[in-house]
């Protein structure tokens, strides 16, 4: 058996069945795939099956492809291959109740002209050279139709929500109302320091391709019956009337989602270096409802400090800023669906949360700081200029506050006698649900997303899950929550979390001692600056040689220091590196080397047993 296996009829023998092996399982098993993915990243999530398990009417989807112009494109074509195989994954989850259509739309074709219509955004892909579309429309038995125009590759992560959400857009065309109110110029507005309309913000164009939106002036009297969620963005000042309209929603019903803020870095008013206008809170309701928002104080946090850039030019320094936290997944509450599966938050000057004691709400922590953390002043942010002096001021408590929380339960009117003119409004409710956010600058642009310009398009590239959080709130006070797993379907790019914790870990471990060499350094500089002051230049040549040799010892001091002081910071990489070095020996050295001594083993064992 063992010649014939080893003669040149036996390996041709093993080809050819190789050969047959892969022919029946591209032909027979063309889908087939074993997923081993932490995150089961391949894998049709629970959340689709959901939505496709809900469809009542059949959905037709057209998969637009230019085959052919992207002959030459490798990655494009790999990865157009794989939205073709989800798409007949999301076919065969329907049961009959989705007919995909894959079209090839050649240059001048009725196809070409159709792919127009669907609102699909044709590439080109050299001047006065063919267009190259790559993308997806659906449309429904009342032909509604939804599209996406084109799939970006550097989007991959999110090709399954915005397919579902496709899906779940003409399964149901009537969408949630979310009534906005809100003290930010949220949709652009004037910018009163460029003097020109501003850009909305990309949060609000996530949650408008999801939701209704309707805009509530502030004065408001009351929440409209069509408002499925109200969504409050810093309300300052709220005249009672609006107050008393907001707790009448929440008490009949309604779902309130609120981010309010100690202090609102994206107000204008923080601009002008007042810490007081800007800052937001819903005092009386919140009392009512059984929490409170600590007035006039911010979270530093050590452990999720963000490295922010200090100085300009040349000069320019990370630093990280105990204000403006990263949150990860360990400061995010993992049995609610709003943040299970979420990864990233940004927050920047968060303010604090807390029960009221006695309160008959359930209050349920959904963004928490680390141990290592502190309340201070939010004063102390209007003029800071460095944040490592809000580092060194930090005397952690071993407590962890809430920056966002979920209240739920039943709740008392926070005016049971009314107001004037409103007398016979609800008491109280069996049950209130509102998630309340003591941060409004999670919600700005500059804290979760990088924007490009993409053929006239907004292309949203987020660092963060900030907006994923509004949207999964959104949905879930909605009352819809199938799209919330599939949109927390984990990221491509893993984050280093064994460099980030060694970061941390050599800051604390060399920040003392880097302050001690500042302070000798300060020291010696100021007296050098003492013995070289004279009004006459001349007079500095008659020192007393005492005077020279102390001097020239001061100098050299100052060279050792300045010496020490750069040997300090360089050990603040050191260990990074050393574990670069580590990862790049066991990667090019050790894995190949213990693979060819396995074969050596293995070929030794085997001419010992011949």
């Amino acid at each position: 058996m063992k010649r014939i296996i080893y003669s040149g009829t036996g390996l041709l023998l093993i080809a050819l069945v190789f050969l047959a092996f892969n022919m029946v399982a591209g032909l027979g098993l063309p889908n087939a795939r074993l997923d081993l993915t932490e995150q089961k990243l391949y894998t049709i999530s629970e959340g689709t099956e959901r939505i496709l398990g809900q469809l009542d009417e059949p959905i037709n989807l057209y998969f637009f492809y230019s085959d052919n112009v992207s002959q030459d494109l490798v990655p494009l074509r790999n990865y157009a291959k794989r939205v073709e195989e989800m798409l007949h994954a999301y076919e065969r989850a329907a049961g009959g109740k989705i007919k995909l259509h894959v079209v090839d739309p050649e240059p001048f074709s009725e196809d070409e002209d159709r792919a127009a219509e669907f609102g699909l955004q044709g590439v080109p892909l050299q001047q006065g050279g063919d267009k190259l579309y790559f993308g997806l429309a659906g449309s429904n038995a009342l032909d509604n139709v939804q599209s996406i125009p084109f799939f970006p590759l550097d989007q991959e992560e999110f090709l399954e929500y915005e397919i579902s959400r496709l899906i779940q857009s003409l399964a149901k065309p009537e969408r949630p109302v979310v009534g906005v109110l809100s003290g930010l110029q949220m949709e652009g507005g004037f910018n009163p320091l460029t003097g020109q309309a501003g850009t909305p913000w990309m949060v609000m164009e996530e949650i408008r391709q999801q939701f209704s939106i309707k805009s509530l002036r502030n004065g408001i009297d009351r929440i409209p019956d069509e408002v499925s969620v109200l969504l409050l963005v810093h309300p300052k000042d709220l005249p009672v009337p609006t107050l008393y309209a907001i707790d009448q929603f929440v008490l009949r019903g309604g779902k309130l989602l609120a981010f309010v803020d100690p202090f609102s870095e994206s107000d204008s008013s923080a601009m002008m270096g007042n810490g007081q206008g800007n800052a937001s809170d819903l005092e009386p309701l919140f009392k009512a409802w059984g929490l409170r928002l600590r007035a006039g104080q911010v979270i530093a946090d050590g452990t999720y400090a963000m490295a922010v850039g200090v100085g300009a030019g040349e000069e320019q320094r990370p630093v990280r800023h105990p204000a403006w936290l990263g949150l990860p997944k360990a400061a995010l509450d993992q049995s609610d669906v709003t943040t299970a599966a979420l990864e990233n938050i940004t927050v920047a000057s968060a303010g604090i949360l807390e029960p009221v004691e006695g309160a008959k709400t359930r209050f349920t922590p959904l963004l928490q700081s680390s141990e290592y953390a502190m309340p201070f002043d939010a004063q102390r942010l209007a003029g800071l200029r460095d944040p490592q002096e809000l580092m060194r001021e930090l005397e952690p408590t071993g407590e962890r506050y809430a920056v966002a929380a979920r209240v739920s339960g039943a709740a008392a009117s926070a005016y049971p006698e009314g107001i004037e003119g409103q007398k016979d409004g609800l008491k109280s409710a069996e049950s209130i649900n509102v998630i309340v956010v003591a941060d409004t600058d999670l919600l700005a642009d500059r804290m979760w997303v990088q924007v490009q310009e993409f053929f006239g398009q907004r292309v949203p590239q987020p660092f963060a899950d900030n907006a994923g959080f509004a949207i999964n709130a959104l949905d879930n006070l909605a009352g819809s929550d199938a799209l919330i797993s599939v949109r927390s379907r984990g990221r491509f790019s893993r984050p280093f979390v064994v460099v980030e914790r060694m970061q941390r870990e050599a800051e604390a471990r060399f920040r003392e001692q880097e302050e001690v060499l500042k302070q000798q350094l300060a020291q010696t500089e100021q007296r050098l600056a003492e013995l070289q002051q004279s009004d006459s230049p001349e007079q500095v040549l008659q020192l007393t040689p005492e005077q020279q040799a102390t001097l020239q010892q001061f100098m050299q001091d100052k060279l050792k220091i300045r010496k020490e002081l750069r040997e300090v910071r360089y050990q603040l990489n050191a260990d990074i590196e050393g574990l670069g070095r580590v990862l790049k020996f066991v990667n090019i050295a050790l894995v190949p080397l213990l693979l060819t001594l396995g074969v050596i083993v293995l070929w030794l064992f085997r001419r010992r047993r011949a």
